[in-house]
């Protein structure tokens, strides 16, 4: 981390509104051509330039530190005097996107070399942000709140005071492309009713506020925007039409495509006779229709217009392919609607291999726009419900940042934020944050995902050499590994963890107790990487020794059994067998080839994406695509086995890509169709297709 200082800004906030939810500031400033403006904040802010975005930032980091964007404002700077606005939402609640710490802002604008404008001085005029509604539910249970808007509005004049001094670090990450996309068709349209419909969407963000799950319970809210929302009830009527130009009249809707997932701010102009518009969108469409809670989301934003003329971007990014605006003003006029991409560079992406291979061709190129749309300032689970930095995720992705760009810029980011702060609230002294930066009041927490930590951190060293991370993180690491010496038992297995013990989606995570092996192959990988980073013979010995206890209680001769339980104080094998154990087995290491040869035979020959048709072996619980499917990907790649490799890429992935560009988290459409860890296809088809291009 290298320390940033401001010549003269100090952080500032409306007097008395540290800690308030969702607050928001609007400043402005005047300069030359050749303008850079200094920013740091929490929690987001937004920097236009003569009415264009020009940044969305801070790069996240841990708690008590502040990552600084240094913005060349002038290729945005065509005028003799330009126009800088900057928004600033203080949401001061926990999620799993941004860290529970007090607002403030600050900046220094500088012009021609010289500081114009500064917080805590001179040159920069204040306003209360009252465009945006301030008391509205959270987008999800895992990201702050939604957005709705009464434009045009009147801004109040407001007083800034100095804040707490905070530590400044430099961003350590390049800058996301904001390129423009527009909305290729629109697919549906006709008319709606507003009514009650039978059941409304109400799901914990919602009924569970309190200070495990901080945000304006449904008594307080201004503006319900997804009981709102549900009320447009409406015909479905598909079409094909352009979208240059789009007329809405009273009470009707137009569902506009990307004709691929993307994520970014959504951005459009609307000339209006004054109403209420509400936008929806999510990554699917089902039963032809945009389902905007299907996610558990409240992906909607809802415009309270008075007559006029607007440009409009949304505050937040969302990840979509479809949005469905619906109108009830008399007429409205919608042009140049699109997204605002939000997204690793392009530039930084190698060329693509020539595979010859439709399919293949498409799974590559879904592989990359899903590893842009997760890596921004830190790896993400999905752009959509959380934006999360988890780990487990993060180990595939980084193996993709590599492989795409030669880099570890950005996992040298997400690996430091673990080590910033002092401790983490809410979680066992030792523990890692499940996905980090954020706040789990509910002291939740994923013993299996620390270990993936120090897994990475493994390859992160052989990637980049960086030793001081390494250096960095030795307390850290080994204090997990006292946390987890006391669920040891005497055997050396790990038994009865607490909290989430997760393994993948599947019948996998209802066989966690009271002995996961599972688990245990990946303690034996955890202390592995240990031994090997720090040179801990010692431990080195110890791993061996849990190896063998694995083979001896979880093998039953054919297959690696989840679980044991305890009997009359005997732990018992429950004969429960799943795919994805086979698969940890292999990866981990804890089984081979040439220890189990018939076992690995039929994991290839007989398992696959064509399993759920011609299933050999129904009583072993199939994997999922998190991650029991890429566990059996990398297996076969290590085995040089790739002929058998693209088939199962094929078979496992290029309907996703058919359906929406991205590769997603299950294998079913009914979660996250945007899933970070599974861009590491691309590794594999580099490897094998991308000579010429590393």
């Amino acid at each position: 981390m290298k320390n940033f200082t401001f010549k003269k800004a100090r952080p500032v906030w409306i007097a008395g509104e540290e800690k308030e939810m969702n607050v928001s500031l609007f400043m402005t400033a005047k300069c030359g051509k050749d303008a850079r403006l200094d920013i740091t904040g929490h929690s987001v802010y937004q920097v236009f330039v003569n009415g264009r975005l020009a940044a969305d930032g801070p790069a996240r980091a841990g708690h008590g530190f502040y990552r600084v964007d240094e913005l060349e404002l002038g290729p945005l700077c065509d005028k003799d005097e330009n126009e800088i606005k900057i928004i600033i939402a203080g949401y001061n609640v926990n999620s799993f996107y941004l860290i529970d710490m007090p607002s403030f802002v600050c900046a220094e604008l500088y012009d021609d070399g010289k500081i114009t404008a500064f917080t805590g001085g001179e040159g920069f005029t204040y306003e209360r942000y009252t465009d945006r509604v301030r008391k509205v539910q959270r987008y999800s249970f895992q990201r702050p709140f939604a957005e709705a808007y009464s434009l045009p509005a009147q801004r109040q004049p407001v007083t800034v005071s100095l804040t707490e001094n905070k530590r400044f670090i430099e961003r350590g990450v390049q800058y996301p492309d904001y390129d423009f996309t527009a909305f290729s068709r629109v697919v549906a349209a006709g008319g709606f009713e507003k009514k009650e419909p039978e059941q409304y969407f109400s799901d914990r963000a919602i009924r569970n506020i309190s200070d495990k799950l901080k945000g304006f319970t449904q008594d307080e809210l201004d503006v319900f925007i997804s009981r709102e929302t549900e009320k447009f009830n409406c015909a479905l009527c598909p079409c094909d039409k352009p979208t240059g130009k789009t007329e809405l009249d009273k009470n009707t809707y137009a569902i506009f495509d990307l004709s691929a997932e993307l994520t970014g701010f959504i951005e459009f102009e609307i000339e209006t006779s004054g109403g209420r518009l509400c936008v929806s969108f999510d990554e699917i469409l089902r039963g032809g229709d945009v389902s905007f809670t299907r996610l558990g989301t409240c992906s909607a934003i809802i415009y309270d217009l008075k007559p006029g003329k607007y440009k409009l971007i949304s505050f937040e990014p969302y990840s979509l392919r479809y949005a469905k605006f619906c109108s009830d003003a008399d007429h409205a006029v919608i042009t140049a609607a699109g997204l605002r991409r939000f997204e690793y560079p392009a530039k930084n992406i190698r060329k693509a291999p020539d595979f010859s291979d439709e399919a293949l061709d498409r799974v590559y190129k879904a592989a990359v726009s899903t590893f842009r749309q997760n890596t921004v300032d830190i790896y993400m689970d999905c752009p959509s419900r959380e934006r999360a930095g988890w780990l487990c995720d993060s180990f595939f992705t980084s193996r993709t940042e590599y492989a795409l760009t030669g880099r570890s810029t950005v996992e040298k980011n997400f690996l430091e934020n673990f080590i910033m702060p002092e401790k983490f609230d809410f979680i066992p002294d030792g523990m890692l944050p499940m996905c980090y930066p954020s706040d789990h009041n509910d002291h939740t927490y994923i013993p299996n995902w620390a270990m993936w930590y120090v897994v990475e951190l493994e390859e992160y060293l052989t990637r980049t050499g960086d030793t001081e991370l390494i250096a960095d993180a030795k307390a850290r690491v080994y204090g997990l590994l006292d946390f987890f010496r006391g669920f040891e038992n005497g055997d050396g297995l790990l038994e009865k963890l607490q909290s989430w013990v997760f393994v993948e989606w599947s019948k996998s995570n209802e066989l966690t107790q009271d002995i996961n092996y599972p688990t245990n192959m990946l303690y034996y990988k955890f202390k592995k990487a240990i031994a090997d980073i720090y040179g801990d013979k010692a431990l080195s010995g110890e791993a061996d020794k849990l190896a063998d206890k694995i083979r001896e209680k979880s093998y039953t001769g054919q297959w690696f059994c989840d679980n044991s339980v305890y009997v009359d104080g005997k732990a018992v094998l429950t004969g429960e067998c799943t795919e994805s154990c086979q698969y940890y087995a292999f990866f981990t290491g804890v089984a081979t080839k040439e220890l189990y040869p018939q076992l690995w035979d039929t994991l290839v020959s007989d398992f696959g994406p064509d399993r759920k048709k011609n299933n050999k072996y129904p009583k072993i619980y199939f994997a999922n695509a998190f991650i029991g499917n890429y566990l059996r990907l990398e297996l076969l790649f290590r085995e040089g086995l790739y002929d058998e490799l693209l088939d199962n890429v094929r078979g496992y992935l290029d309907y996703m890509a058919q359906k929406t560009g991205t590769l997603w988290e299950n294998d079913g459409d009914y979660a996250s169709c945007n899933h970070g860890f599974a861009s590491h296809v691309a590794v594999w088809l580099l490897a094998i297709y991308g000579k010429d291009v590393l």
